[in-house]
């Protein structure tokens, strides 16, 4: 597999999380572009949820959703006993699915604001306009 092509299964996989993680209404689901910046990975997801109960839904939705497409089976889980920021590594992306209020305290979006946001539509990746 190409390069390319590797990244662009990457995104789709996260594309997957994003929407898995809508559907159990999530705050405001992410993907950035951080292989060009970070080493160990190509992709963040990012979102949150309202409590720890729905922090575990949207987790167990998006491993379900990954797995039922034929996707990769995460490395790892970390965080999901305590629900406040769960950690879920695929190796070429990461899912983090926080609480709000430790969503808003690491601001990750911000941390990683050098990284490309892409916004996604109805399962289709669409890079986001400049500027935002």
């Amino acid at each position: 597999m190409t390069a390319r092509t590797q990244l662009q299964e990457t995104h789709d996989w996260c594309t997957v999380a994003a929407q898995a993680a809508s559907d159990k209404k999530a705050s405001d689901p992410v993907v950035l572009d951080v292989g060009n910046v970070l080493a160990i990975t190509d992709a963040f997801v990012v979102t949150s949820g309202s409590n720890d109960r729905q922090v575990r839904t949207i987790v167990e939705a998006i491993e379900a959703g990954i797995k039922e497409r034929g996707g990769p089976a995460p490395l790892r889980i970390e965080g999901l006993r305590e629900a406040q920021w769960v950690l879920v590594d695929y190796g070429d992306f990461v899912v983090h699915v926080f609480i709000e209020e430790m969503r808003a305290y690491y601001d990750l979006e911000r941390l990683w604001s050098d990284a490309p946001r892409y916004e996604w539509e109805g399962g289709a990746r669409v890079p986001a306009a400049s500027g935002e």
